[in-house]
């Protein structure tokens, strides 16, 4: 049992650190603001209703 005690102490590795690091190192091409999201949002809901007039 001694050499399982031992294994378990030498690895406190977490499994998500190299994942901190590589995202604090991205930089956003470009941002989306919440209001072009919302128009974005209205003009594909529109265009989704113009079709589906259009389809009849």
């Amino acid at each position: 049992m001694s050499t399982t005690r031992r294994k378990r102490k030498e690895a406190p590795v977490s499994p998500g650190a190299g994942l901190v690091r590589f995202f604090e190192e991205v930089e956003s091409v470009f941002e989306i603001t919440p209001k072009q999201l919302i128009l974005i949002s209205l003009v594909f809901v529109v265009s989704i209703a113009l079709l589906n007039l259009l389809a009849r």
